[in-house]
C-alpha cells in the first residue's frame, strides 16, 4: 500500500498517520513493525517515529500471515472482482464457505488458499460475508488483515449492504415489509434456528418483485447477519424458501434453498470509493421464475 502525503498531513509521524488517518490497529501496526513488514518513505526504510513531509511517498508492506492448519485445495473459483485488498467470488451452491467437521477441505476457504499459493499472495483467507453451503452468489473476502479490519468496521456501521434474491412458497398479502424478530437456536438442534424472544437481534427487509404460480420472487436486504436469518424469517412469515426442507418447504422443485446473494454495495477499504457488484440469477432459480 502507498500514499502521497498531503500538506495537511505534514508534520505527522508515520505512527500517527497510520493510526489516525488510515485506521491501522495497534495489533496490525505491531505486526508490521516486528513480524516482517516494511515501511519506506521515498524508497528508504523508516521507523514509525519518522516525521512526514508534504509530497513524501509512504509505502507499507504487510507481513506474511500464518495460515494455521487449513489445507490448500485446488477448486474452480468464479472470481467476479479482484484487487490488492479484496476478492469477490460468485459462490456456487453445494460448497461450504469455511471448513467444518462435515466439510473439512472442499470449501471456498480451501480453494482461495490454493489460489493464493499459485499467485504468491502471502496472506490467509478473511471471509467478510459468509454464505450457507447451499446459497449461491456474491461472497466478499478481504485479502489481508488490514482490509479485513476496515471491512469489519464498515459492517458494524451498516455500510456493507447485501442484497439477496429468493424464491419463496406462496404469495404475500403485504408486498413490501420489514421483519424485526430475534433469532436463536432451536431446542435440540445444533443447526436449526428459530424466532425466539431471547435470541439475537435480527432485521430483514423484503420486497416482492414477481409472483409466479404458488411462488414469489423476493428481493431481500439484511440489516443484520444472523445464521440462517433469511430462511428463518421467511419461514416465520409462512413463506419458506423453495427447496428449504429444513424450514418446512417442499424439496421437489429445487435440490437446495432458492437463495442467491445478487448484489453487494460497500466502501472499498483502501480507496473508500463505493463498490457495487451485481449478479444475475443462477440457472436453477431463473428456470423457476418462468414457470
Amino acid at each position: 500500500m502507498q500514499w502521497v502525503i498531503e500538506e495537511k498531513q505534514s508534520g505527522m509521524t508515520i505512527h500517527s498517520f497510520l493510526r489516525l488517518e488510515k485506521q491501522f490497529s495497534r495489533r496490525i501496526l505491531k505486526a508490521v513493525k516486528f513480524d516482517g513488514g516494511k515501511i519506506t518513505v521515498n524508497g528508504t526504510e523508516k521507523t514509525v517515529r519518522y516525521v512526514l513531509n508534504t509530497g513524501d511517498y509512504l509505502q507499507v508492506q504487510l507481513p506474511k500471515e500464518e495460515r494455521g492448519t487449513i489445507k490448500a485445495v485446488d477448486l474452480p473459483l468464479d472470481i467476479v472482482y479482484e484487487d490488492d485488498a479484496i476478492l469477490i467470488i460468485n459462490k456456487q451452491p453445494g460448497i461450504a464457505t469455511i471448513p467444518s467437521f462435515n466439510h473439512p477441505t472442499k470449501t471456498i476457504t480451501n480453494g482461495v488458499l490454493a489460489y493464493y499459493e499459485r499467485n504468491n499472495i502471502p496472506y490467509t483467507v478473511h471471509i467478510v460475508t459468509r454464505l450457507d453451503r447451499d446459497t449461491s452468489g456474491l461472497l466478499l473476502i478481504a485479502k489481508h488483515r488490514y482490509s479485513h479490519s476496515l471491512l469489519a468496521k464498515a459492517q458494524q456501521e451498516g455500510a456493507v449492504q447485501r442484497y439477496y434474491t429468493a424464491i419463496v412458497e406462496g404469495k404475500f398479502c403485504k408486498k413490501k415489509g420489514k421483519i424485526d424478530a430475534n433469532i436463536g437456536r432451536k431446542e435440540g438442534s445444533i443447526i436449526e434456528r428459530k424466532v425466539r424472544a431471547d435470541g439475537q437481534y435480527a432485521i430483514t427487509n423484503y420486497k416482492v418483485m414477481k409472483e409466479m404460480k404458488n411462488m414469489s420472487l423476493v428481493e431481500i436486504n439484511l440489516e443484520t447477519g444472523r445464521t440462517h436469518q433469511i430462511r428463518v424469517h421467511m419461514a416465520w412469515l409462512g413463506h419458506p424458501l423453495v427447496g428449504d426442507d429444513l424450514y418446512g418447504a417442499c424439496a421437489q422443485l429445487m435440490r437446495r434453498q432458492a437463495l442467491h446473494c445478487s448484489k453487494l454495495v460497500f466502501p472499498h477499504p483502501i480507496t473508500k470509493k463505493q463498490v457495487e457488484i451485481e449478479l444475475p440469477l443462477p440457472t436453477d432459480m431463473e428456470k423457476l421464475t418462468s414457470e
